[in-house]
Order: structure tokens, then sequence, then C-alpha cells
């Protein structure tokens, strides 16, 4: 069970808070226990509408393992000293923090952030880049996992970032589980582009739904971006423009996120050997697949199924306890 606390800001952006606790709090308390803290006993402004009241203080992020820091509004006005503070000493500990959306000025103004990279609402790059020189700024992503340190864009790349937490620390099963109860669209990569230029096709135009999931049911077979685009009746670079437009990525780099997805899940749920785990999703060879888990991953296909297997025996033990 890791201990999660979200610390509110002054004016916090309210869908930032309620996103990020919901997404750790259907967890379950056998993964997560969640806490909100503030740092004054004073009720909080929200949007200039109403005020927010939480019982914890700031103490709870000495009770921490994981500090989720939302988006805030008002960010000419600064951040309290304490809040800062506590911060810097939370990740002093070894916490890990994140922030969503304008979070991520306050982990900026505590120093978390320098040499690092790190991403925020895309109308707010700007002002981070220029207001914290030190931070390098990706407006283009969804959210940016540094290891100890996690930034990400507005609300539900927020999400998309809790989602990812978990999948790295309980697996893709309980946060596919969680996304299809918040009916949240599938797994985005931190690398998606933020904003994309046209989300939806226009009236009359065709989307490419259709060959996304023709690619789907044939994960396992080798496909090029021409078949694709032929598949579509659309010439090579019409098809990639269109491709980018509807899901922020590139026809390989899709096709790559979701074999990687379908590798995850064969590790954690079934005994093939990691070179059936490849051929079964596209990867061709064990090797291929050892080098997209290292380079997306961070870890190797067997270390990755060893990490979940072990995990899943201590649920079933606290479960019989």
């Amino acid at each position: 069970m890791k201990r999660v606390a979200i610390v509110l800001p002054p004016e916090p952006i309210l869908l930032d808070v309620a996103s990020a606790f919901t997404v750790f709090a259907m967890a379950g308390e056998a993964h997560y226990r969640v806490r909100v803290c503030q740092c004054a006993a004073a009720p909080l402004a929200v949007h200039g509408v109403f005020s927010l009241q939480v019982e914890a203080d700031l103490s709870a992020l000495a009770w921490a393992e994981i500090i989720v820091v939302p988006g805030v509004m008002g960010l000419e006005r600064g951040f309290p000293t304490a809040l800062l503070q506590a911060l810097r000493e939370a990740r002093a500990r070894g916490c890990r923090i994140a922030s969503v959306c304008t979070g991520a000025f306050v982990l900026a103004e505590a120093g978390l952030l320098d040499g690092r990279r790190a991403t925020t609402h895309w109308e707010c790059a700007a002002l981070l880049a220029q207001r914290y020189p030190r931070v390098e700024v990706d407006a283009e992503v969804l959210y940016i996992d540094e290891g100890d340190i996690l930034t990400s864009a507005g609300a539900t790349a927020g999400i998309d970032l809790c989602l990812h937490m978990i999948r790295q620390e309980r697996g893709d099963e309980l946060a596919n589980w969680i996304a299809r109860r918040l009916v949240f669209g599938p797994h985005r990569s931190g690398g998606q582009a933020q904003y994309i230029e046209r989300p939806v096709a226009p009236s009359g135009a065709c989307s490419l739904e259709g060959v996304r999931a023709w690619l789907l049911e044939r994960l396992e077979q080798p496909v090029s971006v021409p078949e694709m685009a032929a598949r579509a009746c659309l010439s090579v670079r019409a098809f990639a423009r269109r491709f980018q437009q509807e899901t922020g990525s590139s026809p390989h780099q899709w096709l790559i996120a979701q074999r990687l997805d379908r590798a995850r899940a064969l590790l954690e749920g079934s005994d093939r050997s990691v070179q059936e785990v490849a051929a079964l999703c596209g990867f061709g060879s064990s090797l291929s697949l050892r080098q997209h888990f290292r380079r997306q991953l961070r870890t190797s296909p067997t270390a990755y199924r060893r990490t979940f297997r072990k995990r899943a025996t201590a649920a079933d033990l606290e479960t019989v306890a």
C-alpha cells in the first residue's frame, strides 16, 4: 500500500484535485491510501465562486510516499513558503512528487524542476519557461516522467499521469480497470501531443478509427505505413497527416504503443515466453521487444514480469490475511 497526499496550493483548480483523488482512491486501500491536505486552516478559495476546507495540514506530507500538486489559479501571487519548504523536505526524503497543469509552477518555485524537463498546460508553458529559465519546458507533451519528479498538462493529462503511475507500480490490469470505470480513453503515452489540431474529424470527413481497429486486430503482423494508407484509401502523406491530427502521434509511434500495451498485459497475465510475447505483439524477436521495453519503460520484459508477479503474490497474501 502506498500513501498518497494531494496538497492544495492557494486557489486550487478543483477539477485537478478531484481527478487525482478519484484515480488513486478508485484503486482501493489495498493499493493506495489517499489524503488531501492544505497549507493553512482557513478555507481555500476555488475559482472565486466557493471555498474548500480540508482537515489535514502540511504534516500529511511527512506521511506520504507520493505527493500530487494540482493546478493553481492566480499564478502572479506566489506560493506559501511553508508549502515550498515541505515539498523540498519531501523530495529529500525520496518522496515521488507529481504536478497537474499549473501545479508545475509550485514545483518550479520550490526548485524541484531545476535542470529537468517539465511540462504544464500549453497556454502557460511560455510563462513557466520565462519565469524559471533553469527548467527545460516542453509544451508539446501530455506528461513527463523524470522518475522522482513528474509533471503533466491540463486536467485530463493529469488523469493520464496518475494512471501511468499506477500502471508502473500496480500493472496494466488495475490501471485499465480504473480507466474503464471512469469511461476514460485508452492508454496515452506521455510523449503524445498535448494539443491536437483536430481531435474530431469534421462533418463528412472519414475518420481513421476503422484503420486503427483493423491494426489492433492484427498487432502480431508486420504492417507498413503505406499499407495503412492503402487501407484508408489515402496517400501516405495525407494518411500520416490525418493520423497525427486524430491521435496526436505518428502511425508508427501509435502502433508501437499498442504493441507495448499488449506485451505488458501478456507478461502480467500469462506464462508465455518472452519470445512468444514478442511474436504475438508484432515485435518479431525478443531482442526487439527488449529494446523497446528498455527505451520506453526503462526495464526488461523479464524484470517487468518478475516485478508484477511479486506484487500480485503480495496482494493475494494480503487478501488471505
